[in-house]
């Protein structure tokens, strides 16, 4: 049974809520908090706003506390747009974040993709309140994404298979990639593809899905460590030109709080032993039928990985 535009949207609506509500996040924790800094001796952590950046928040959290530092949780800030400023401006003090990106961000002319060049321009881009602590192995990065059906048809491997199609297609992500530097300007750049439509929907998650599975867009932003990729038979496609720098998770900290030592000691350590297999199976079981309570994937998490 086909079923119409609008019961589709309400069903990815509704799958939104769902996530939201597992993972234990306000809509707008930035907007309903006290602004100004945290408390001395205290971390607030915070977080973009979907369900993998709120796991290793929590993630974070979880470690955090168990070494004896007091933390707050503001999880589901947003993009990178407005999580930014607010740990900029000493609001939050600290928050998982993806290497790649995040150079883009602070320098959109930037052409390093290698993971180790991308973390040493970021740490000379910072503003001096800021800093990074040890990239993790784990890496997730923005892909472009099609069908089996898809991709077997029109014979697609690479963006740049692609390339001629774009012209004729509807392409769906998060509203930030039609002006993030390695979104469609990326795209337009390095590969000539100019999509028919850009719909935006949301980062990684079930609207972007949704209409992919149905048709309303044919290739779309999603995460390579995707539970939905797998579970869908979605295809990746290649990225001969590298638009998507290394995107290794990395904790990006107020430096003040980064003095105390069990922070600093603590968030290396978990940076050390995750790497992207891990990654993708923690999301996949946040995914599962069962949706399990974030907090107690990663308390089990840093159980396995013996930080306790």
């Amino acid at each position: 049974m086909i079923r119409s535009p609008r019961a589709l949207i309400v069903a990815a609506l509704a799958a939104v809520g769902v996530l939201l509500a597992g993972c234990g996040g306000e809509s707008d924790p930035l907007a309903t908090a006290p602004a100004g800094p945290s408390a001395q001796g205290t971390v607030r952590i915070g977080s973009a706003n979907f369900t993998e950046n709120r796991l290793l928040a929590e993630i974070y959290a979880t470690a955090l506390e168990t070494r004896g530092v007091t933390v707050e949780r503001r999880f589901g800030i947003g993009s990178r747009e407005t999580y930014f400023p607010a740990v900029e401006r000493g609001e939050i003090d600290l928050v998982p974040d993806y290497t790649g990106n995040l150079l883009q961000f602070l320098d959109p002319q930037t052409t390093a993709t290698a993971s180790d060049q991308v973390y040493q321009q970021i740490t000379g881009r910072l503003p001096q309140q800021l800093q990074l602590l040890e990239q993790s192995p784990a890496e997730d990065k923005d892909a472009v994404v099609v069908t089996r059906a898809f991709a077997t048809q029109n014979n697609l491997r690479s963006i740049e298979d692609l390339a001629p199609l774009c012209p004729t297609i509807a392409f769906g992500g998060p509203p930030e990639f039609q002006q993030r530097a390695y979104g469609v300007p990326g795209l337009q750049r390095l590969y000539n593809c100019t999509f028919r439509e850009f719909r935006a929907l949301d980062a990684g998650g079930p609207l972007t899905v949704a209409a992919l599975r149905d048709g309303t867009v044919q290739a779309a932003d999603l995460f390579t460590t995707d539970a939905s990729i797998p579970e869908n038979d979605f295809v990746i496609l290649e990225d001969p030109r590298s638009n998507f720098a290394a995107q290794n998770v990395v904790p990006l900290v107020n430096r003040a709080k980064a003095a105390d030592p069990r922070v600093t000691d603590t968030l290396n350590q978990i940076s050390q032993r995750m790497d992207t297999t891990q990654l993708t199976a923690l999301n996949q079981r946040l995914a599962g039928p069962d949706r399990p309570d974030p907090a107690q994937v990663a308390r089990d998490w840093l159980n396995q990985a013996g930080i306790r």
